[in-house]
């Protein structure tokens, strides 16, 4: 009893962590395929799939092979191979693979064809395609068969929330577009008012101490961080005091690329 508690507890916990699993594999064309029939020489061969997806069977003709899986070729070709063999035995494995690609575009990465020769998810992709810091990974999506079924990049590969991965497919598209305003800016009574280069994790106190700091005239807790979100302005209020004196790391806010950081003067 002990025993079978673990077991279900390990399959709890694999279930849990693997993301969902890809469907089988599709043929498609340029693909190369072995085909066997058990105990007919003449039926077992390779052949590879033509630009029209089809394939030549000696005394059947032309079988479409495209857009099947292999089990599904095997099923198909058994029916049909009835007529000249008596209950065949059909195996088709795929010997290589020519048509599973991915389609990267969008400017915020190079764009091109990545060959899935390999189960992928979309982290070990992001992984391969380098420097990421001119895209903008917020609105980034994945389409399939036309329609976005994965949308936002950062949580999964910049705040590592895993459970967000997703196993690609061939012919998926992923847009990842560039990321236009790569810069904060730190406004009113500072220093020296200044736009910097965003970073990833950059805090409200970190872009106002590389502007010089708060002027003798700056009404610390009368800070706002001033951002466009879903194409409204929003502003947030943010009470530095609290952070310089009481440790208050709540009020630190996280900056996102093209923020406005305004720093007011004090009334006395």
């Amino acid at each position: 009893m002990y025993m079978h508690l673990i077991v279900m507890l390990f399959v709890i916990i694999v279930t849990i962590s693997t993301p969902s699993h890809a469907k089988d594999y599709v043929i498609g064309e340029g693909d190369t395929l072995d085909i066997a029939v058990w105990g007919v020489k003449e039926l077992t061969f390779p052949v590879k799939v033509r630009p029209d997806g089809k394939i030549t069977i000696p005394g059947l003709g032309e079988v479409v092979a495209n857009e099947n899986t292999p089990s599904q070729l095997q099923t198909l070709l058994s029916d049909r191979l009835k007529a000249l063999v008596k209950n065949p035995i059909v195996t088709v494995t795929v010997t290589g693979i020519a048509n599973s690609k991915v389609y990267i575009f969008g400017g915020g990465v190079k764009s091109g064809v990545s060959e899935l020769l390999q189960r992928t998810t979309l982290l070990q992709l992001l992984c391969t395609l380098g420097d990421v810091k001119s895209a903008d990974l917020t609105k980034s999506y994945l389409l399939r068969g036309g329609e976005r079924v994965k949308e936002d990049f950062h949580k999964l590969f910049i705040g590592g929330v895993t459970a967000e991965d997703v196993i690609l497919e061939s012919g998926d598209s992923l847009f990842i577009p560039p990321l236009l305003d790569k810069s904060v800016y730190v406004l009113g009574a500072v220093t020296m008012p200044k736009a910097i280069e965003y970073r990833e994790g950059m805090t409200v106190m970190e872009a106002i101490l590389e502007s010089g700091g708060f002027t003798k005239f700056a009404s610390q807790n009368d800070t706002q961080i001033r951002r466009k979100s879903s194409g409204a302005d929003v502003s947030i209020p943010v009470k530095v005091k609290e952070i310089i004196k009481d440790g208050n790391m709540e009020q630190n806010v996280k900056l996102k690329p093209g923020d406005y950081v305004i720093v007011k003067e004090s009334m006395f």
